[in-house]
């Protein structure tokens, strides 16, 4: 739909987005240390062992686990860590880092680190109850990001955000319109798209997870929807 390029939004409480930058990291470490997102057996291996694979959160019909391996409670988190792609990484990693720093900076390092995990689980979790009892496993961080982007808009919704439309056309556009567009789109794509290979439940079980979240785990200061200055 768009790629995020830059916002106009300045840090008041923190003075580095420390976690914001240490999450793209990880993912990016992460990716190189599971093949680079190539087909094959390290990937796959590294997606069985540490993807949400919904047959082994969930039972069956019949009560039993659809498959032998063992659930693990850290798949909720660890599945965000791992793409399938260069494009996958990166496009995440540029909702993650052009709006991730203002979140930091309107809960603080521990909370906002909080705040990121039970996005991923809550999208995992959205994930599992719309694909029951199926046994390919849930890579990315998009549903994690789908929390901050749902938290961004309640927070900052008239701030202006480059974005980069059809890969080439840069434009400045209100959160308000981008970021509720995007949303929509996710929630839109999870009732109608029978595409199997985006977790469009990811996205909305992530937003909807942000969207709760944000007014308890920001700081008292900090209003929701502010007006741009």
């Amino acid at each position: 739909m768009f790629i995020p390029l830059h916002d106009r939004n300045e840090l008041h409480y923190v003075r580095w987005q420390y976690v914001t930058l240490g999450l793209i990291l990880l993912n990016l470490l992460a990716f190189l240390v599971s093949g680079g997102g190539e087909e094959g057996p390290v990937f796959m291996g590294f997606a069985m062992t540490y993807g949400l694979i919904p047959s082994q959160l969930l039972p069956t019909s019949s009560g039993l686990v659809a498959t032998t391996d063992a659930f693990e409670w850290t798949d909720l988190i660890t599945y965000a860590f791992l793409h399938g792609g260069w494009m996958h990484l990166i496009g995440n990693m540029a909702f993650l880092w052009v709006f991730g720093d203002n979140i930091e900076d309107a809960m603080g390092h521990v909370r906002y680190l909080l705040f990121y995990c039970l996005c991923a689980a809550g999208a995992a979790l959205a994930h599992a109850l719309a694909n029951w009892g199926s046994p390919v496993p849930l890579i990315g961080a998009s549903g994690a990001t789908a929390g901050i982007i749902a938290a961004y808009l309640l927070l900052h919704p008239d701030v202006r955000v480059w974005i980069l439309i059809l890969g080439r056309i840069p434009l400045p556009i209100p959160a308000i319109y981008c970021l509720g567009a995007w949303l929509g789109l996710q929630l839109f794509n999870s009732l109608t798209s029978t595409e199997a290979t985006v977790a469009w439940w990811a996205h909305v079980g992530g937003a909807l997870t942000g969207a709760i979240l944000i007014p308890f785990m920001k700081r008292k200061s900090v209003p929701l929807f502010q007006r741009a200055t």
